[in-house]
């Protein structure tokens, strides 16, 4: 059965992480995220906004700060497909410039109405890669007026932390974070033992569920040979993964597992067998990681048209899921945990924290 994790906000209220903000500092040679008071006033109710611009999706989140974390204003998701074709031509295609374009265009409309004071633009894995990424960078500066930050795969993972690390199971032992990307994937290896939360390792790999997908042949109709493909998927990420999972810690008892990624939202939307997203039910979910491991599975033999009629996949996850399920059974080889934190959250929230402690 699927439990509960912390307290989390629902849409549009104040998302706390117990009363406090944080910020990241170095801490011989690994990270900390130190805890500071909120203060109870704020001099003025202004608006921060934050865009994540990844390999698949282009997300927005504006917000204004709040004595036990930040209040929800306004929020906008549009999957871009920016990487599409990437792996192969080692370019952004005309098309998916232009898709990305029209999704920030309308970005930068909700930043002007919402008269947003301070904001933080990010593009990760499809912009670090591609050839193109620079000249699309000053277009998209040219045409909406919106800054890009390319920022490199470790910013990308620690922002991803400090946005969803407050939805750790409690315990004392290591636990991993990890975020499924449109490109990447990164993960986490985080230690809570003290009064910090401490980056101890990390990595990235360049396989997400486009990147993935895309190594892969297109859908093949043949039951066995589309599992045969899933299996050539999970090695793929698994070769990736091994210089990472040699440095984990063996024997650990209690390891905790939390996951912020579409992937892990939709497995957990059709665990829940919800008809429709529901925020408020995904975001803080436990769910037992052998379900997780069934439903990939089950995915990862379906057509084409099976994995569309489900309500909790839809059309345009389809042709991607069964690659997030194959670096979710990956993440589930290497960090066997009895349960694993669904988080809808990450990059965009750890972004508003740190504008809003550095306005202090």
């Amino acid at each position: 059965m699927a439990q509960r994790g912390r307290p989390t906000p629902q849409d549009g209220c104040s998302s706390s992480t117990g009363g406090r903000n944080h910020r990241l500092s170095s801490d011989g040679g690994a990270k900390t995220i130190h805890a500071t008071s909120s203060r109870s006033r704020w001099p003025a109710r202004k608006s921060y906004a934050a865009i994540d611009l990844g390999t698949n999706n282009c997300r927005l989140l504006i917000a204004k700060p709040s004595a036990d974390g930040f209040i929800v204003v306004d929020a906008f998701s549009r999957i871009v497909r920016l990487g599409e074709g990437l792996s192969s031509s080692g370019v952004l295609s005309d098309a998916a410039i232009d898709r990305a374009i029209t999704a920030l265009s309308v970005c930068a409309d909700k930043l002007r109405r919402r008269q947003v004071t301070l904001a933080r633009s990010v593009a990760t894995e499809a912009c670090r890669r591609a050839a193109n990424g620079p000249d699309f960078i000053d277009r998209v500066y040219r045409e909406t007026g919106i800054a890009l930050d390319v920022i490199s795969a470790q910013e990308e993972a620690r922002l991803a932390v400090l946005g969803c690390h407050a939805l750790l199971e409690p315990g004392d032992g290591p636990a991993l974070i990890f975020d499924i990307g449109g490109g990447s994937t990164e993960l986490v290896l985080v230690d809570t033992s003290g009064p910090h939360l401490r980056i101890v390792d990390w990595q990235s790999v360049p396989w997400g569920v486009v990147s993935l997908t895309e190594s892969e042949p297109p859908e093949m109709e043949d039951e066995s040979e589309r599992h045969r493909a899933y299996l050539r998927m999970r090695e793929r990420v698994a070769d990736s993964f091994a210089p990472f999972a040699l440095r984990l810690p063996e024997n650990v008892q209690g390891v905790r597992l939390l996951g912020t990624s579409g992937t892990v939202t939709t497995l957990a939307s059709i665990h829940l067998n919800l008809q429709r997203y529901n925020r408020q039910m995904i975001d803080g979910l436990i769910v037992p990681s052998d379900a997780m491991r069934d439903i990939a599975r089950r995915l990862s033999v379906m057509t084409l048209d099976q994995r569309r009629a489900l309500p909790s996949v839809g059309v345009e996850r389809a042709d991607l899921v069964v690659a997030g399920c194959a670096i979710l059974e990956a993440i589930l080889d290497i960090w066997p945990a009895e349960r694993l934190g669904i988080a809808d959250r990450g990059i965009r929230e750890g972004i508003l924290r740190l504008l809003m402690e550095q306005s202090l």
